[in-house]
């Protein structure tokens, strides 16, 4: 039985994975600041001292960069070494689908870090998860908008379902992928597109308030988000908005035999669950 880290693991990817793992016939050691529920161990990013023990034992980890943080690479650099000296097996990083390898600061760097450790070794790059729109949006959503600085660019949403499934294949297969693996919805759709979805799904109105990438980042930053952060995410919603995220791919059906779901068929589960 493969005994595998699960950083972020109570995090939207994280737990899916750790539950994956679990239902796969592996062991799933859950890293968490708090850790206090069985299964959970003390991790945390800014505390060095919390990475060995999280370690022992480890044969595969599952990364998830530490959240909001511009420059992630002298945190997550000194891990990898330890996790080289721990014995570590296999690692697979969560990045994105806007980030390619080098980009630096940012995930692009942990591309480098991770290739070259030497390990095992993927690249998970998901599109825009569809639970932004029942999760941090969802009291937006609430509210009949969503706002972006998109434009009419289109972004092929994937269900973190999806995300975690490719995850469990690339921690327990037999053969490790030793490459990035480019993850997305089975359909692009702007985001008018996704506020018309919203609102066939929820039974009320939901509109799409278009704004400039300089009025996203004000709106960002006004619900509480670091400004050096709502810039990057105001950067990438302009990115969109040139046609960088308007492609599908079929890596999702290519690693588990089966399609992606659709952010229609999503919704329909999501509500389904809520008034039941």
């Amino acid at each position: 039985m493969r005994t595998v880290l699960v950083t972020g693991g109570t995090g939207t990817t994280g737990s899916r994975v750790a539950r994956g793992v679990t239902e796969a016939g592996g062991d799933a050691r859950v890293a968490s600041r708090s850790a206090g529920a069985p299964g959970q161990v003390r991790f945390d990013w800014a505390d060095p001292a919390t990475h060995g023990p999280a370690l022992r034992g480890v044969e595969a980890a599952y990364l998830v960069a530490p959240v909001g943080v511009v420059d992630p690479g002298p945190l997550v650099g000194p891990f990898l070494d330890e996790a080289v000296a721990a014995g570590v097996r296999r690692l697979v990083l969560l990045s994105s689908s806007a980030v390619q390898e080098g980009d630096q600061p940012g995930l692009g760097d942990l591309h480098r870090l991770v290739r070259g450790s030497g390990l095992e070794w993927a690249v998970l790059r998901p599109s825009w998860f569809m639970q932004n729109f029942t999760g941090q949006h969802a009291a937006s959503v609430a509210a009949g908008e969503v706002v972006s600085a998109t434009g009419s660019g289109r972004v092929a949403l994937i269900d973190a379902d999806d995300i975690a499934a490719v995850a469990v294949h690339a921690l327990l297969g037999e053969a490790p992928h030793d490459t990035d693996l480019v993850l997305t919805g089975p359909q692009a759709l702007s985001y008018p597109d996704i506020a018309e979805t919203l609102s066939r799904a929820l039974g009320h109105a939901v509109a799409h308030r278009a704004v400039t990438p300089v009025e996203l980042s004000r709106h960002l930053a006004s619900m509480g988000v670091p400004r050096e952060w709502a810039d990057v995410l105001a950067a990438l919603d302009d990115d969109i908005s040139r046609g960088a995220q308007d492609f599908t791919t079929s890596t999702v059906a290519d690693v588990t035999g089966r399609p992606p779901r659709s952010f229609a068929n999503f919704l329909a589960a999501h509500t389904q669950g809520v008034r039941s």
